[in-house]
């Protein structure tokens, strides 16, 4: 706060002077008591201060000190006067430099003789009302109270009625006007309006660079939710990128893992063959008596022959055909007509196949490999 500016306007309203006979023996017969009251009354409140401490001193509710004085008034004067405002005097300041507003402070005095005569006539006038509704905040409170008192103190008041401008100039709350003593509603309205001009090019500025503040404010705004906005689609393109990457891999592995698995099973075949071949009995000679002659046709036309027993068992048949290099890995043996196929293979139910001659084979026989996958 300001309090004192260089250029803080101060009136100071004397009471109008007794106008005639009548008046004046008015203000001389009753100068004596009221003389002698306002110096008792002065003299109690001192005498009050100095034998204990000011509860006023304490402000602990000034939100509660405002709205009892806005009850208390309205009881007294009625409802007709400004909107009061309803809040502290803190509030009330921050409220009007919040909204580039004047605020227009009243500190009543209740036991000043010019304070009943100004809240009716004055404050409760229509055209003042008008006025001040429509262009401040209003805030008043009294001095008796913990609240208005140190209000009071601050702004430093002389006499009652008590009036201060106050507004927004070079970012601080600056009391431009005290207006002090009885004052009537038109000449009110008039130095009212005339400090308002004097000193709303304060407001304009401010409002002018709030604005401005604001603009850059918003452009900040729009730039970082901009740079945002690009910084998450560049994350989101380098997300898809990772990904991407990860995917192949991915990919490559699955590749490398499927072509290392062929390799080992084509090993696994290929020594799987060489222990078949272990396995399968010499090949008879022609003249054997118990030769069978047994031609096979593997699926691509190639035709391969061997000459086994007939009392050995199917399963060599079986080995011999596995183990040639044109064979499929996954085939059955039939015959041409009538149309069978050979329990050959050996299996965990039947790991000993039968012989050729219980399986009826004659001499010379022409056999069909079939491919399963095919």
């Amino acid at each position: 706060m300001n309090l004192e500016p260089t250029d803080q306007r101060v009136f100071t309203v004397q009471p109008r002077s007794p106008q005639g006979i009548v008046q004046w023996s008015y203000y001389i017969l009753t100068f004596p008591f009221r003389f002698l009251y306002s110096t008792l009354l002065d003299i109690f409140r001192f005498a009050v201060q100095f034998l204990r401490v000011d509860p006023r001193r304490n402000v602990t509710d000034p939100v509660g000190d405002v709205t009892r004085f806005i009850s208390l008034y309205n009881d007294k004067y009625g409802a007709r006067h400004p909107v009061f405002y309803q809040g502290s005097y803190s509030q009330a300041l921050n409220d009007a430099k919040q909204e580039l507003k004047f605020l227009l402070v009243y500190l009543h005095g209740k036991d000043h003789q010019d304070s009943d005569g100004f809240c009716r006539n004055t404050l409760g006038n229509e055209d003042f009302i008008r006025f001040v509704d429509t262009s401040m905040l209003f805030w008043a409170c009294d001095t008796n109270s913990p609240e208005g008192y140190r209000v009071s103190q601050a702004l430093r008041e002389n006499r009652y009625p008590f009036l201060a401008l106050i507004v927004l100039r070079q970012s601080r709350m600056t009391v431009v006007a005290r207006i002090e003593g009885p004052i009537e509603p038109g000449d009110l309205i008039n130095r009212l309006e005339v400090l308002m001009s004097d000193n709303e090019s304060s407001l304009v500025a401010a409002r002018a660079d709030r604005e401005e503040r604001n603009f850059n404010q918003s452009l900040r705004q729009q730039q970082d939710e901009a740079y945002l906005e690009s910084l998450r689609v560049d994350q989101e393109k380098e997300r898809k990128k990772r990904e991407e990457k990860e995917q192949e891999l991915r990919e490559l592995e699955r590749l490398k893992r499927m072509k290392e698995e062929h390799q080992n099973m084509l090993q696994e075949r290929e020594n799987r063959k060489d222990e078949l071949r272990q396995e399968i009995p010499a090949e008879p000679d022609d003249s054997d008596p118990d030769a069978i002659r047994v031609v096979l046709k593997l699926p691509h036309g190639t035709r391969i022959e061997r000459r086994f027993r007939k009392t050995e068992s199917l399963k060599y048949l079986y080995y011999f055909t596995f183990c040639h290099e044109d064979c499929p890995d996954d085939f059955h043996i039939v015959t041409n007509f009538p149309r069978k196929t050979l329990p050959c293979e050996p299996t965990s139910e039947n790991p000993e196949p039968i012989s050729f001659e219980k399986f009826g084979l004659g001499k010379n026989e022409m056999l069909f490999v079939q491919d399963n996958e095919a």
